[in-house]
């Protein structure tokens, strides 16, 4: 998107009355701009745009983009502007309004026609023609036998073949039922790289076609929500959310995370007396914080991953753990004797690094067994461990790194 259109887009999101900023730009800018804004924005855009300005701006949309943007209207609002468009985009965006936004009917395109298994390529050809007359599109070829679906008739195939010809190179298509969730034709666009997948009614007719474009958004936002969850941030929220939106969104995740660095600071406090006796160890105790925070995260999205993926589950998650234990053992070692050199060398204790040394392989061992186990056992228990691991494991690799790290100063360097 040009830097004009972001401008454009965030006195839009900032702006009392939002349609008039956006009735500024041109029919294309407009078309380009919508859609990529946030949702809670293109609400508001929608909610203050009059019936005759959202008319004149869906009547110059394909049927599932007007759709879309038909979603976001008033119940009144949405029937006068139906009202007022031609008869033939009424009755698709009327169709298409009846699935869910998040469902594989939700994302399809009605540019289609269907043809029986045994008609020849001249009648083939003269639907393709009558679908192009209307809507200016080449349509998807589904061939049929009854209603039941056979699979897709290639364009290229059409235009070699001679009129008379009867269908004989048809290529399987995937398909899915119509209330599928978009996250599941995903699924299957991964799993058969397909150029389009039908979608099909409780009776197997055909009700439209999903091409893998009209997915980007859907991969995109399963992201975007995974970025989030990590943060503790609603998926809601966007860069172009005003502070007190932000803040709402925000602050019960910082209130849980305060807790728990309280409970970190309660453990600090039994070692009071070591850390007064021994002063560098408060430098160093950051350090051995964050690399435990670090290891634990890098742990808990590689298991993440593998539970999004169905590679683990808490019964076959025991090979998982060792592995992270182990790995977290080794790169505790090397980042421990980095520690323990430095500080030998520049604090001139050898006893002090020895003391780092140990308990950062001890904490990263910790990281590494809670970063797999607490997603794993959240993911059991029925909840989202993207959302909700992080703080648990952040608590772990504090609590028992400091406890790890100035006990044993405590017996090494007071005691």
């Amino acid at each position: 998107m040009s830097e004009a259109l972001q401008d454009a887009g965030q006195e839009i999101a900032l702006s009392p009355t939002p349609a008039e900023e956006f009735q500024r730009l041109s029919r294309v800018q407009q078309r380009e701009l919508f859609f990529r804004l946030p949702e809670t924005v293109q609400e508001d855009l929608v909610a203050d745009m009059d019936a005759e300005g959202l008319r004149a701006f869906v009547r110059r949309l394909d049927p599932d983009e007007a759709t879309d943007v038909l979603g976001f209207a008033d119940r009144e609002t949405r029937e006068v502007v139906l009202r007022r468009l031609d008869e033939d985009r009424r009755e698709k965006i009327e169709f298409l309004l009846e699935f869910s936004p998040e469902s594989a009917a939700g994302h399809m395109h009605l540019d289609y026609v269907t043809v029986g298994s045994q008609r020849p390529i001249s009648e083939v050809a003269r639907r393709v023609r009558r679908h192009e007359d209307r809507t200016d599109r080449f349509p998807t070829i589904f061939v049929t036998d009854g209603d039941e679906l056979v699979g897709e008739l290639p364009g290229g195939t059409l235009a070699l073949s001679d009129d008379e010809d009867i269908l004989d190179h048809v290529i399987e298509i995937p398909a899915v039922r119509y209330d599928s969730p978009d996250t599941d034709v995903v699924d299957v666009f991964r799993s058969n790289p397909e150029r389009s997948v039908a979608v099909l009614d409780d009776d197997g007719s055909i009700l439209g076609v999903i091409y893998a474009g009209d997915l980007l958004s859907v991969i995109e936002e399963a992201a975007g929500e995974t970025l989030y969850e990590f943060t503790g941030v609603q998926e809601e929220e966007s860069v172009l959310d005003g502070p007190l939106v932000k803040i709402r969104s925000r602050y019960k995740w910082l209130v849980i995370n305060l807790g728990t660095a309280f409970l970190a600071a309660a453990v600090v406090g039994l070692f009071e007396e070591t850390i007064a006796a021994f002063t560098l160890l408060a430098v160093y105790m950051p350090v051995v914080a964050g690399m435990g925070g670090n290891a634990g995260t890098q742990s808990m999205a590689v298991t993440v991953r593998g539970i999004a993926l169905g590679q683990v589950s808490l019964p076959t998650g025991g090979r998982a753990i060792l592995n992270e234990v182990v790995a977290g053992a080794a790169n505790g070692a090397i980042t421990g004797t980095l520690v323990a050199v430095i500080a030998a060398v520049f604090n001139q204790s050898p006893l002090l690094g020895l003391v780092l040394g140990v308990s950062m392989v001890l904490n990263l061992v910790i990281a590494g067994f809670f970063g797999t186990l607490i997603p794993l056992v959240l993911s059991r228990l029925g909840e989202d461990p993207a959302t909700s691991a992080t703080i648990f494991i952040t608590t772990a690799t504090d609590v028992l790194g400091f406890l790890v790290f100035l006990g044993m100063a405590r017996a090494v360097l007071v005691g």
